[in-house]
């Protein structure tokens, strides 16, 4: 085969999690458009009851993305103006750019190397670093790949300076830290509903939540314009709706998230079984977690090279990310904290994500495997 074969098995398969319920989000989509009521209706109302008890909280606001979600419980938070909020640069852009979005200004902060999450240590040096730079308003730790960030630690350390934290849960659908899920630790959590996500709409989608009652209406009006009466603006605010077709095609998924992802923990468990020989790092699960495996990220230093591999056996492997945030043209020399992310920048020249989506076969997890291992013979 040549490095152009063609991709016979995707890295992930939002389509395949279509067929899966087809027609049960077919009968939702005619249900919602039989209604005649397309926004802000019935099925989100009922999606947003569901997915609070589903994650433990009190309110959840359903809002357009999962950037605008993080952007508008900043600024519920009473985040913006300049003000300093610390999360990581080993992320999806998204983060960033929703911070800067609600007007606040990102530190960086390096991450632990085992769970590419937020090291707390790191977090509390840049806090004492950034002490005189302005009002430190906020702490956002992103639960990547699906691993819960270490939040007692920087819980505490976040109440110790009196900063806000507001969680990114845009890969940590139905993740734990012992026993409770990601999303109900800090202040307030935002979530993506991107189809390739754990819990995927057929679009783009997102959700705010909190225990919180305040924040949820300051969220609930900054998603509509303000509007408590309708087109009677109390607050500034701005258009960002999860729309009723999409509330209705996640409210069929979400009973079962829990089983898919205890498939996606399966094939994890298989690759880490299958890989063990190979010396490659493989992930690891802190004591106490339940890994969401949004996705199955090991590194390598040929990472290049096993990608290119793997594509000649029709196997997509991506790469998350293949920069960090600070080293993209957009953000480069300009964010606070860019000179002390080792780990960070080791982390983007190494990862390599396999395939992961709960209707993989496992003849498929074998095939990738193989493959790696017939890599590894000759590399």
């Amino acid at each position: 085969m040549s490095v152009s074969a063609a991709i016979t098995l995707p890295q992930t398969d939002p389509k395949a999690n279509y067929l899966a319920h087809q027609v049960a989000i077919d009968a939702a989509i005619r249900r919602v458009l039989d209604s005649g009521r397309y926004i802000l209706g019935k099925e989100v109302e009922a999606f947003e009851a569901e997915f609070a008890a589903y994650i433990g909280v009190r309110h959840a606001i359903g809002v357009g993305n999962g950037t605008e979600a993080l952007a508008l419980a900043l600024q519920a938070c009473g985040v913006g103006n300049g003000d300093l909020v610390f999360t990581v640069s080993h992320t999806a852009v998204a983060t960033v750019a929703a911070v800067e979005l609600a007007g606040a200004r990102p530190v960086l902060v390096d991450i632990d190397p085992t769970t590419y999450t937020m090291d707390p240590a790191r977090l509390a040096e840049a806090i004492e670093q950034h002490r005189n730079a302005g009002r430190a308003a906020a702490v956002v730790p992103v639960h990547l790949y699906g691993h819960p960030a270490g939040m007692p630690a920087i819980l505490q350390i976040a109440h110790r300076h009196e900063l806000r934290v507001i969680e990114d849960c845009a890969q940590s659908h139905g993740a734990t830290l012992d026993g409770r899920k990601a999303g109900a630790w800090g202040d307030v959590a935002a979530f993506s509903f991107y189809p390739t996500k754990n819990l995927g709409a057929l679009g783009d989608g997102g959700m705010v939540v909190t225990n919180d009652a305040d924040l949820a209406q300051r969220v609930r009006l900054l998603r509509q314009y303000g509007w408590r009466q309708r087109y009677v603006s109390e607050l500034p605010g701005g258009n960002s709706r999860l729309d009723e077709i999409q509330a209705a095609v996640l409210r069929v998924k979400l009973p079962c998230l829990d089983q898919e992802n205890a498939r996606r923990r399966e094939i994890a468990q298989a690759y880490s079984r299958l890989l063990a020989d190979t010396g490659l790092a493989l992930p690891i699960c802190r004591p106490g977690a339940t890994h969401a495996y949004h996705q199955y990220v090991m590194h390598t230093l040929r990472r290049d090279a096993l990608q290119a591999h793997l594509r000649e056996h029709g196997i997509g492997a991506l790469i998350h990310y293949p920069q960090a945030v600070h080293q993209q043209p957009a953000y480069a020399g300009r964010l606070a904290g860019s000179s002390q992310l080792p780990h960070s920048e080791q982390a983007a020249a190494q990862v390599l994500s396999l395939p992961m989506h709960p209707e993989l076969s496992d003849k498929q997890v074998t095939h990738v495997t193989d493959a790696i291992h017939s890599w590894c013979e000759h590399a």
